[in-house]
């Protein structure tokens, strides 16, 4: 296939899917093959670019000319090769855990779920391979409102509360802010197109740099920089294979993405550098990782540890574009990768534990580990990884972060580092700690009998656990496999 209509194709097959799923909604078993079909089409599409990007080629397509000179229109480059192929490959995953924790949960609405799901995938695409700063902007929007029905997808106060939060913040940010850079980067730059080494370089000088990088970094609400974080918590009321979606396939990923894109294609590392405006963004960057770390360690809630966890996670990808150096650029932009196979496995975790056991407080979770060693023992691998150990992807991204801020002579960002790590530790090792190493509570009596006390292997249903297994196996594979990613990467950060 030439790879125009791969990108063309990778865009309609999630929207063809949906139509599919849609019509075959009364048949559980043809809709959940639709949906695995759908996914894994989608990704053998987005694959199938990858030797192109790789050999130097910059694959595009036009779509439509919104305004004179203002094309949707498609480019695919380095960093949108690799956040096309993460949610590509992590939405087949989260396919197969969906059909097990949906049903295993007896879930209302799955029709509506999986539709959802393939119009949020397809608007995932269209941000990946956007050309341009307005094309990135229109499929932004619609992942905000493809993935609006998922957040409030049980229907209750609580949910629909969370709903309102979810759109209030971010269709704030990026209308009220993001929109406002993009048309005043137009009317400085005369261009939206992403072109490397920035658009603004010799247009735009002093204050107005720092402006501009202001209504960016936060009209970008899905990066969850504090304090327009608190749509992120709130998102957990969704079911898990939702909290997946917002924090490894699709949003969140969507918001870091675009922000290393407006760093190094609409700034250009190099001026962002120079003019000296990265500073703030990166004492937010840093002020955020620890502070979300702190909060996680407070969280009872497994979800809501996560969810922050979360948020501290995603501070990192916006510190490596802010420190502004090619070392920066790369594990920012490597943790994208990193971050969404260590967190979709902690996600599929939790979702396995409720699942299993109908447990969403780590408190109550003692004892668990013996029942459930499959997904307590991936829970260890993905929390590992997402602490930065060797041998497990997290480490690499950690240390390019690590060699961009040495770089730059930032000693104080190397420390913020390094305690976060620790952090990472205090508030994930003793989830596993409790389940592996403390008694399980014994059942209390009620009158002459008692709950029968839990023994021998209690797993979740097996389309549960086979894909947690697997995104734990990719999060080592990513470590002795990280040079391939470092290859896609090079020509964005070292031109």
């Amino acid at each position: 296939m030439t790879p125009a209509p791969a990108i063309l194709l990778s865009l309609f097959v999630p929207l063809a899917g949906a139509v599919l799923i849609s019509l075959s909604g009364r048949w559980p078993n043809v809709r959940e093959g639709v949906t695995l079909v759908t996914a894994t089409v989608l990704f053998l599409a987005v694959a199938s670019l990858v030797p192109t990007v790789m050999a130097g080629g910059r694959p595009e397509a036009t779509l439509i000319e919104m305004l004179p000179g203002l094309p949707i229109y498609f480019e695919v480059e380095p960093l949108g090769m690799l956040f096309a192929l993460v949610a590509s490959g992590l939405w087949i995953a989260n396919s197969i855990y969906s059909i097990g924790y949906m049903r295993g949960n007896n879930e209302a609405n799955q029709t509506r779920f999986y539709v959802c799901f393939a119009l949020a995938l397809a608007s995932t695409m269209g941000i990946a391979f956007a050309g341009n700063m307005m094309t990135l902007f229109v499929f932004y929007e619609a992942l905000t409102l493809t993935t609006y029905p998922l957040v409030t997808h049980k229907g209750t106060p609580e949910a629909m509360r969370a709903g309102r939060t979810y759109l209030g913040i971010l269709l704030g940010t990026s209308i009220g802010l993001q929109l406002l850079a993009i048309l005043w980067t137009w009317q400085i730059a005369g261009t939206l197109d992403f072109t490397a080494g920035g658009i603004l370089s010799g247009k735009a000088s002093g204050p107005i740099v720092g402006v501009l990088l202001l209504l960016y970094m936060y009209g970008i609400g899905k990066a969850a920089l504090m304090p327009l974080h608190r749509w992120l918590p709130a998102a957990m009321v969704a079911p898990t294979p939702v909290s997946a979606l917002l924090h490894a396939v699709a949003v969140v990923k969507a918001g870091v993405f675009t922000v290393m894109k407006v760093v190094v294609y609409i700034f250009g590392i190099d001026f962002l550098r120079d003019s000296g405006q990265n500073q703030w963004l990166m004492y937010i960057a840093a002020a955020t990782l620890l502070i979300a770390s702190l909060v996680a360690l407070t969280k009872d809630n497994l979800k809501a540890r996560l969810a922050y966890s979360t948020i501290s996670q995603l501070a990192y990808v916006v510190l490596g574009a802010a420190l502004a150096t090619s070392w920066g650029v790369i594990g920012g932009s490597m943790q994208i990768a990193m971050h969404a196979m260590g967190k979709i496995t902690l996600f599929f975790c939790a979702g396995a534990i409720y699942t299993a056991t109908r447990k969403t407080e780590i408190s109550d979770m003692a004892g668990l580990g013996r029942a459930m060693p499959f997904t307590f023992g991936a829970f260890l691998i993905g929390s590992l990884s997402i602490i930065g150990l060797p041998p497990l992807g997290g480490a690499w991204s950690k240390w390019y972060l690590m060699l961009g801020a040495a770089e730059t002579g930032e000693i104080l960002m190397i420390a913020i580092l390094m305690l976060s790590s620790l952090l990472n530790v205090a508030y994930l090792l003793p989830v596993v700690a409790r389940g592996f190493f403390l008694p399980a509570p014994q059942p209390a009596s009620v009158g002459a009998a008692a709950a029968p006390a839990r023994g021998g292997i209690e797993e979740a249903p097996l389309l549960c656990v086979v894909p947690l297994f697997l995104t734990a196996f990719g999060c080592l594979m990513l470590f002795f496999f990280a040079d391939p990613l470092y290859r896609l990467l090079e020509p964005i950060a070292l031109p």
